[in-house]
C-alpha cells in the first residue's frame, strides 16, 4: 500500500486560531456533519471580454434535440434542460474513530458532482469525498452506480470520481475567464443530501475572491445563487447552460455586530477546476504546482516560548528548500519581502509562481533572522 506525502503538507500544533472574521461553511451532506473552515477576503475584482460565435452547440435530450445560438442567453428553464442530466447526486460512507467507550464508527456524507466525459468522470469537491470508504453516485435517471477515486487534490478541494458507464451526459464546459459580474448565475446540485435536483439561480456577484478556507487560499466566484449543504461538487452554470465553477463553499451565520449573512456563495473557477481535474485523471496527482519542498506547521498564538507563526516541520530531499539551506524548526517570517504569518499567507505568493522561479524566504533561526532564495520545484510525492 502506497502513502503518498505531498509538499508544503499542513499541519497545526494546537488548532486554528478563534480570532478571524466569519465562518465559512463548507457545504457538505448530513450524517458526517457540516465542515467549517474560517474565512478573509483579501481582493475581490477582475475584467473580461466575451467572445461571440454564430455556431450553433447541439443540446440532446431524450425526448428531443434543442439547437442553441452560441452565447445566446437561455431562459433558466432552458439552462436547466442543458445542463441538470450532467450534474449527479453523490453519496459517502466515512470511518471514524471515537475515544474511549465509542470506538470506531461509520458516518455518512452528501454532495455533488459534475460528469466531464461521457464513461464516467466526475469532478467534485475534495471536501466531499475525503477519507471515504464507500462513494455512490445517482444520476438523474434515478441510476445508481459505485464510483473509485480516481485523484485528489487538498489545496485546491478538486478531486475526480470515475464510474463504470457509458453514454452519459457530460456538462459543457465554459471559460471562467470570460464571465462578469452581473452575469447570469445557476446552481444545480444536491442540498441536504436530499434533494437532488434542486435549481437556484442568481447573479455572479464577485470574481476573483480570494479566500481562506479550511487553511486552504482559493481564488473563487462569488454568488448570490442559494447554496446549502449539499450543493459541494455541484456546477455553476452560465446564461447559456455552461459549466463555469464548481460549488464549494457558502458563508453563513452572522457578523460580530450579530448582522445576518444571505447570499453570499461560492465556487471554484471552471478553469482552474478543469487544470487539476486533468492532471488528476493523468497522473492522479497535481504536477505542475510550484513548491518549496518543505511540510509546515502553523503555531496560532505564541505557546510556552514558541512565537505564533508559520514553522518548517521537515524538508523534503532533493527539494529546493534542501538546496536554499532552510532547515526544520526555522519559522518563515517572510516570502519575497511579505510578511507571514501562517500558511495562507504563504500560498497567496506561491499561487503566482511557476516551477523554476525562485523565491526569497526569510526565516528566524535560533534568533538570528536568515533570508535565502528557494528555486521553486514540482510537488515531491514518495511512495512507500
Amino acid at each position: 500500500m502506497s502513502e503518498e506525502i505531498k509538499n508544503e503538507e499542513i499541519q497545526t500544533r494546537r488548532g486554528w486560531h478563534p480570532a478571524l472574521n466569519a465562518l465559512l461553511c463548507a457545504v457538505l451532506g448530513l450524517g458526517g456533519g457540516y465542515t467549517g473552515g474560517r474565512i478573509a477576503v483579501h481582493t475581490q475584482k477582475a475584467d473580461g471580454t466575451v467572445q461571440e460565435s454564430t455556431q450553433p452547440t447541439v443540446v440532446y435530450t431524450p425526448a428531443q434535440t434543442t439547437v442553441y445560438a452560441e452565447g445566446e442567453e437561455l431562459s433558466i428553464g432552458q439552462i436547466v434542460e442543458k445542463a441538470a442530466d450532467s450534474v449527479v447526486e453523490i453519496r459517502t460512507t466515512v470511518k471514524q474513530t471515537g475515544f474511549g467507550f465509542y470506538g470506531s464508527y461509520t458516518t455518512e456524507g452528501a454532495g455533488s458532482g459534475v460528469i466531464i466525459s461521457s464513461d464516467g468522470y466526475i469532478i467534485t469537491n475534495n471536501h466531499v469525498i475525503k477519507n471515504a470508504e464507500s462513494i455512490a453516485v445517482r444520476t438523474t435517471d434515478g441510476t445508481e452506480y459505485d464510483a473509485s477515486l480516481v485523484g485528489t487534490d487538498e489545496k485546491s478541494d478538486i478531486a475526480v470520481i470515475k464510474v463504470d458507464a457509458s453514454g452519459l451526459k457530460p456538462a459543457e464546459i465554459g471559460d471562467s475567464s470570460l464571465i462578469h459580474v452581473g452575469d447570469t448565475a445557476v446552481v444545480i446540485g444536491n442540498p441536504l443530501g436530499t434533494l437532488g435536483g434542486t435549481v437556484t439561480n442568481g447573479i455572479i456577484s464577485a470574481l476573483d475572491r480570494q479566500l481562506i478556507i479550511n487553511n486552504q487560499a482559493l481564488n473563487l466566484i462569488q454568488t448570490n445563487a442559494a447554496i446549502n449543504s449539499g450543493n459541494s461538487g455541484g456546477g455553476l452554470f452560465n446564461g447559456q447552460g455552461q459549466v463555469i465553477g464548481i460549488v464549494n463553499a457558502k458563508d453563513s451565520g452572522t457578523t460580530s455586530s450579530g448582522a445576518l449573512i444571505e447570499g453570499l456563495g461560492f465556487a471554484i473557477p471552471i478553469n482552474d477546476a478543469m487544470d487539476i481535474a486533468s492532471q488528476l485523471m493523468e497522473s492522479g496527482h497535481v504536477t505542475d504546482r510550484a513548491t518549496l519542498g518543505v511540510s509546515l506547521t502553523t503555531v496560532p498564538y505564541d505557546y510556552r516560548g514558541t512565537k505564533a507563526g508559520l514553522y518548517i516541520n521537515s524538508v523534503f530531499e532533493g527539494s529546493g528548500a534542501e538546496e536554499a539551506g532552510l532547515k526544520a524548526d526555522d519559522r518563515i517570517t517572510a516570502a519575497d519581502g511579505q510578511p507571514i504569518a501562517q500558511y495562507a499567507d504563504l500560498s497567496f505568493i506561491l499561487q503566482k509562481k511557476k516551477i523554476g522561479d525562485t523565491i526569497l524566504i526569510t526565516v528566524e533561526r535560533d534568533g538570528q533572522e536568515l533570508t535565502r532564495e528557494v528555486t521553486l520545484t514540482a510537488p515531491i510525492y514518495y511512495n512507500n
